[in-house]
């Protein structure tokens, strides 16, 4: 008997005991990666449930938002003959917007829409936005596939230079609508205007870069005042994107035409540690409200 009472452990033996949420945070994401994908290929596949066409919906969406934009902007207004390939240079920025209002938007209404889970599961509730801006770059993949094969149609070429923009374009993008995610998602929860003030927002996206006019006509139009147009991150990350594809198609007699800013790379660096910070930022707002979430929900 007196044996058997030894071998009990003690309470110096036994784990500290951690809250169900304990190791939250986007941390706490990634170290449970494995559900991370399962959401990921939940979400997917929610999306396509019942749908005849189901992937072919990631072509269809964003070639018909482009076919509308360059009829309008091009054949109608005639934007296309002072910019050279104005459907790379259109589709390009069309990419990039479309990754951050997918990411912006759906992972606003993410946390409430995934209310059964966040309130059964202990789990870190940042997993719901990180989940959707993946879900968004996955759809991003089979646009950049066509405007790969409509860049080199136009005799476009890879350039080491060309494919960091590229990259960095993306990263910038995706910590950026991971940070507005996060903050409005926990917003969200309290006031559903949240939800629609992004909705807001994000019609005015397409109007703050580059993507209906060059770089060229808004240097020519604010001169040295045009540095402030950098400040923005998602002007920086269409940018980055443009020069990556769209700059290459444009031929050397036209390379005029083909403005961008000097030191583009260090100011997509710059425009990502900026949205960084505002991940930092976004993650501890999000941290003190998650623990009100669940009944709020």
């Amino acid at each position: 008997m007196t044996e058997a009472v030894a071998a009990q452990p003690t309470e110096a033996d036994l784990p500290p005991l951690k809250a169900p949420s304990a190791g939250n945070g986007l941390v706490g994401v990634f170290e449970r990666r494995y559900l991370l994908k399962l959401l990921v290929s939940r979400e997917i596949s929610a999306r396509y449930q019942g749908s005849f066409l189901g992937l072919l919906w990631s072509y269809i969406n964003p070639l018909s938002q482009f076919f509308i934009y360059w009829f309008v902007l091009g054949a109608i207004l005639g934007l296309h003959k002072n910019v050279p390939h104005f459907p790379i240079h259109l589709f390009a920025a069309l990419i990039i917007v479309h990754f951050f209002t997918e990411t912006f938007g759906a992972g606003t209404r993410s946390i409430a829409r995934n209310r059964a889970l966040v309130v059964k599961m202990a789990m870190p509730r940042e997993m719901f936005p990180v989940a959707t801006m993946l879900v968004s770059l996955y759809h991003v993949i089979p646009q950049v596939v066509i405007l790969t094969i409509a860049s080199l149609a136009s005799g476009w070429r890879p350039d080491m230079v060309g494919m960091a923009a590229f990259l960095l374009g993306l990263a910038i993008i995706a910590t950026l609508g991971t940070a507005g995610a996060l903050m409005f998602s926990a917003a969200n929860v309290f006031f559903n205007d949240f939800g629609n003030a992004v909705n807001v927002f994000n019609h005015f996206v397409r109007f703050g870069v580059t993507m209906m006019y060059p770089y060229s006509l808004v240097h020519e139009r604010f001169g040295s005042a045009a540095q402030y147009f950098l400040f923005n991150p998602l002007a920086d990350a269409v940018l980055l994107f443009q020069r990556a594809f769209w700059y290459g198609t444009v031929p050397a007699h036209e390379k005029f035409k083909a403005v961008m800013p000097d030191h583009l790379l260090l100011i997509g660096v710059a425009a990502l540690a900026g949205s960084l910070v505002l991940l930092v930022l976004a993650q501890f707002v999000f941290s003190r409200l998650e623990n009100k979430i669940p009944e709020r929900l």
